[in-house]
């Protein structure tokens, strides 16, 4: 008999987070296309088969693969009190071994923003990260200008560690983002996720 693992679900205070579903795609199609212009500056270049039904469906394999296989965390967060998908967030570049570390990336939808779902998703992510993986270390990273990311991972614990230059492709340029990490055991001063 093959023992199916536990869907994973985090609750937070208003969100439920989970592995993103094939039934998601209208939700997201549609929080995507209406949220482009506010997304598109943070965010790499969209592909023309971005917002495809194929494409969604590749991003739920994917996130299947990678969850089950330990490599990253892809999750959807759910407004509890009306079912309302608000965005994503993923752990991803999950390594093990003397690094026991991930990289965290996220999006929000544009009428979602600055209401602190995200705070709540990230706080949750790295509590997850922390208790149940057993990892060490997260880290993130923004672009400079974007203080309202900035500030997000700040109220999180995230401590700013630098620069690094020509970091990502963003819209289309190489851009240098600000990288910031929090610690399990930060000895760097109080950390507001642990």
């Amino acid at each position: 008999m093959l023992l199916r693992k536990p869907k994973l679900r985090i609750e937070t205070e208003r969100l439920t987070l989970r592995l993103p579903l094939h039934s998601d795609f209208r939700d997201w199609l549609s929080l995507r296309a209406e949220s482009r212009d506010f997304l598109v500056p943070w965010e790499p270049t969209w592909l023309p088969e971005h917002l495809t039904r194929k494409a969604f469906a590749n991003r739920v394999y994917w996130a299947g693969r990678a969850s089950a296989g330990g490599t990253a965390l892809p999750l959807f967060l759910i407004r509890r009190e009306d079912a309302a998908f608000v965005g994503a967030i993923t752990l991803d570049n999950i390594r093990r071994g003397p690094a026991q570390g991930g990289t965290l990336g996220y999006w929000v939808g544009g009428k979602f923003a600055r209401q602190g779902y995200m705070r709540e998703a990230i706080k949750a992510v790295v509590h997850h990260a922390f208790s149940t993986l057993d990892l060490s270390r997260v880290e993130a990273a923004c672009l400079p200008e974007n203080l309202a990311s900035r500030g997000c991972l700040e109220k999180c614990g995230f401590k700013y560690e630098g620069v690094a230059q020509s970091y990502l492709q963003i819209n289309g340029r190489w851009r240098n983002h600000v990288l910031f990490a929090i610690l399990r055991g930060d000895r760097r001063g109080r950390s507001a996720a642990g």
